[in-house]
């Protein structure tokens, strides 16, 4: 799968595909069934697939408020539209001049010059250019106009319940793992580099890999009972904590994970944690004995849910 990041690095060989457009943030069900609609068009007209994106996501460039957390970086959503058929993805950088561009420019620079699209999903609701003056209309007006197909997102549902990030991140701010997963159609998982970290897991007996998760939010917090991929004798299970450590300018968000019966060293790797099971919030203790008690309790909860789950 390849990435073009910005208008500037298209080339003649990108134009002739079927698209999509939207920020599919985690990769969700729903967003599964449009990747496999845009495969099967792809297919009957002999054409590669493209994903177009934006960095940051255009709410996250207008809004001067905290937003809910996403539930995937760039990295994780780029890994994960990797396993659906996606040829191409475009990422925009959304600045000033994208935010300024007029939803004519948009459907002329970038989808007809730039791409040259024979087929778009988008939602009904996508609004697009300069004071989000581009709608659904205004694509299948160009679509008559140059040749091209616009046509809908449907609404993909789980049991009569319509799938969406919102949905998702909703359920996994309650703990509700399981419901996650089966919206997302996998676990929930976090990606990241294994990182040194103050080592004080180790004087009490439980070290851990930490990853720096470089994101200001989470949509998940507390301990978990977990599995890490991308090690030796994958998955290899243990117990997480997810929460914030303070920095000069706020806080960071950090993953510690203790990996039961683990002793390799895998500072440096690139790891995925899969969220199996939420055990407790986060808290503070007053003391490390304190701490390890709870540790000793958070790891023995998250064996009898492997051991239950096998």
């Amino acid at each position: 799968m390849e990435l073009i990041r910005g208008i500037h690095n298209l080339r003649p060989r990108h134009h002739g595909c079927v698209a999509t457009i939207g920020n599919f943030d985690g990769v969700h069900l729903g967003h599964q069934a449009v990747l496999g609609q845009l495969a099967e068009k792809a297919a009957s007209l002999g054409l590669p697939t493209t994903v177009i994106t934006f960095e940051p996501q255009p709410q996250e460039y207008f809004s001067h408020q905290p937003l809910p957390p996403r539930l995937s970086r760039f990295r994780e959503k780029f890994q994960a539209l990797r396993r659906f058929s996606v040829d191409r993805v475009l990422c925009l950088a959304f600045h000033q001049s994208l935010a300024a561009m007029s939803a004519e420019d948009f459907i002329r620079r970038i989808l007809i010059e730039g791409l040259g699209i024979r087929y778009l999903v988008v939602g009904d609701d996508f609004r697009f250019g300069q004071g989000r003056a581009g709608d659904f209309a205004l694509l299948q007006q160009a679509g008559r106009q140059h040749g091209f197909e616009v046509v809908n997102m449907h609404t993909y549902a789980v049991d009569g319940e319509r799938v969406s990030s919102t949905r998702i991140r909703e359920a996994l701010q309650a703990g509700e793992l399981r419901h996650a997963e089966q919206l997302l159609g996998r676990p929930y998982r976090m990606s990241g580099r294994v990182a040194h970290g103050n080592k004080l897991g180790r004087t009490i007996g439980f070290p851990t890999a930490n990853i720096f998760l470089h994101r200001a939010r989470t949509p998940v917090d507390g301990v978990f009972a977990v599995e890490m991929f991308g090690i030796a004798g994958e998955p290899v299970r243990g117990v997480a904590n997810v929460g914030s450590r303070p920095t000069v300018d706020g806080s960071r968000a950090l993953l510690e994970v203790h990996l039961f019966d683990f002793a390799q060293d895998i500072y440096g790797q690139h790891v995925h944690v899969d969220f199996k099971q939420r055990i407790r919030a986060e808290q503070r203790f007053e003391s490390f004995d304190a701490l390890k008690a709870q540790i000793l309790r958070d790891a023995e909860t998250a064996r009898r849910y492997f051991a239950k789950s096998d």
